[in-house]
């Protein structure tokens, strides 16, 4: 894929070197003088270093280069390792009020996380833009691309177990066997290849599946569906303080997944955390557990 081309306006808005900025860049010269200057734009604009010359589309070379009067093929002598561009880099930090990500910074923004995004956002990409977002509020450098979808994942997976929790303590122990006894009906109904045993469609087949034309029949087995559902004794308050989009997404896995993958394991130790369809386990991937 080529290099995005870059308006005028967008250069002007992002790329024009300010008075203060100008203050830093005295006293560089030539390579160092246009590399400053565009770590310096490239930080102001998104709250990071950029990851490669990529990030640097011509046009805004070419713009700023003009603005330090410096050949816009010097650029591509700037040593981007070394202790010129970690002092570059640090009086950037210095001069925007950024500072270094540390462990407990991570440990703070996965519990921010947890409990101010993920709680009702079960989406990946804006859980990652609200990290961003809350990064540059608190002038912290963000994690490398690798660890944001770490702390992502992180973040969604404790979220999402600790309404799992809350939600189970509201049920007695007689619904939850009774929620327990009804899966486990609808798993012995099915063989190893999912396909219905008998001929017979289970409660929960029958509640998920799509109704179809109004007849006598569907109504007598809608009808037998309510019962039973009404039957386990579920509180009307079990979801009420859980946000749509949460439970959107819980419906939706509930629609495709077995009863099998949604129902506890029965062995000792924690429950098996959910994964994402297309999730590979360490060990089916090799990996030492």
């Amino acid at each position: 894929m080529g290099r995005r081309s870059v308006g005028m306006d967008e250069l002007v808005e992002h790329w024009t070197v300010l008075d203060d900025e100008l203050e830093l860049v005295a006293g560089k010269r030539g390579a160092t003088r246009l590399g400053f200057a565009l770590l310096l734009k490239h930080y102001t604009q998104h709250g990071r270093f950029p990851r490669g010359r990529a990030e640097f589309p011509d046009e805004v070379v070419a713009f700023v280069a003009r603005q330090m009067k410096v050949p816009a093929a010097e650029f591509d002598s700037y040593q981007r390792t070394g202790s010129t561009i970690e002092y570059h880099r640090a009086q950037i930090r210095e001069h925007l009020g950024f500072r270094m990500r540390s462990v407990q910074d991570a440990e703070k923004l996965t519990a921010w996380l947890v409990v101010d995004v993920a709680h009702a956002e079960r989406n990946a990409d804006r859980v990652r833009e609200e990290l961003l977002k809350h990064c540059r509020e608190e002038s912290i450098e963000p994690p490398t691309p690798d660890r944001i979808t770490r702390m992502v994942r992180s973040a969604l997976h404790t979220a999402e177990e600790a309404w799992f929790g809350r939600i189970a303590a509201r049920l007695t122990a007689q619904v939850r066997a009774r929620i327990l006894a009804l899966v486990a009906a609808d798993d012995a109904e099915q063989d190893q290849d999912g396909a219905e045993a008998g001929g017979r469609e289970s409660v929960l087949s029958l509640v998920k599946a799509m109704p179809g034309n109004v007849s006598l029949e569907l109504m007598l087995r809608e009808i037998r569906n309510l019962t039973t559902i009404r039957a386990i004794g579920l509180p009307g308050s079990r979801f009420a303080d859980v946000a749509p989009k949460v439970l959107a997404s819980w419906w939706q896995r509930a629609a495709v997944e077995s009863p099998s993958h949604q129902r506890p394991p029965l062995r000792r130790g924690p429950p098996r955390p959910w994964r994402p369809a297309g999730h590979r386990h360490p060990a089916a991937a090799g990996e030492v557990r």
